[in-house]
């Protein structure tokens, strides 16, 4: 399976992309799947385990300091947290962080199926980033993201976060060793260095979404899923 063409139309810009981010607001929390908001437009998810970055990577991306919140104990927020681009018809999803210890297991099992629902289920899903430390990638939750992606039919994009924590040809190594092990799984993926502390990959990552999401096309003419 060939990574995905990451390009994008001429019509919209890295500078359109970041006006679109930067109206980024916050809808609502979906405690279940069932209570998720009406699955009509287009909306890509973030996901990875606790302390991967996903708040700083979608603070950093809309330009928001306080957009999403990360809790001071990991695994303790268990919301599905919707953003909308301005109209409900374009949203980023903040899933629930996961891989954490001090969670009861029955809460895990509980919660591994809402996701997996979600993933599966959700008609109006474009596609999922995925993050995941580059110093720790992939590890087994990382990967049943990716199965229950599959079983989506999901296109992915995998962010190898705290990129600026390795030398530059350690992170050009776990980037390969990275595409090497999603070719194995053969669904629709790409892969790139990320990090929000200084704002690496952050142009690359907007042109997906901007994609993804349609960016650029008037709300009422986004695809209906």
């Amino acid at each position: 399976m060939t990574e995905l063409d990451q390009t994008t139309s001429n019509t919209i810009s890295i500078a359109d992309n970041e006006r679109w981010l930067q109206q980024t607001q916050f809808l609502l929390s979906a405690p279940t799947f069932k209570l998720c908001p009406a699955d009509t437009g287009l909306e890509v998810a973030f996901a990875g385990r606790s302390n991967a970055g996903k708040s700083s990577c979608i603070n950093a991306l809309t330009n928001q300091r306080q957009l999403a919140r990360s809790s001071k104990t990991p695994g303790r927020t268990q919301m599905i947290n919707f953003f909308h681009m301005g109209n409900d018809q374009q949203r980023l999803v903040d899933l629930p962080g996961y891989g954490y210890a001090a969670v009861p297991e029955s809460m895990k099992k509980e919660w591994q199926k809402e996701l997996e629902k979600y993933l599966v289920s959700r008609k109006s899903l474009a596609g999922l980033i995925l993050l995941t430390d580059i110093r720790h990638p992939l590890k087994f939750f990382d990967e049943q993201m990716l199965h229950w992606a599959k079983d989506g039919d999901l296109p992915v994009h995998v962010l190898l976060t705290k990129a600026d924590k390795l030398k530059y040809g350690a992170s050009k190594n776990t980037l390969q060793q990275v595409k090497n092990e999603l070719k194995k799984l053969k669904l629709p993926f790409s892969v790139q260095l990320f990090s929000a502390q200084n704002k690496q990959g952050l142009d690359e990552l907007s042109l997906t979404l901007a994609k993804w999401l349609e960016l650029g096309v008037e709300p009422n003419t986004v695809q209906q899923q």
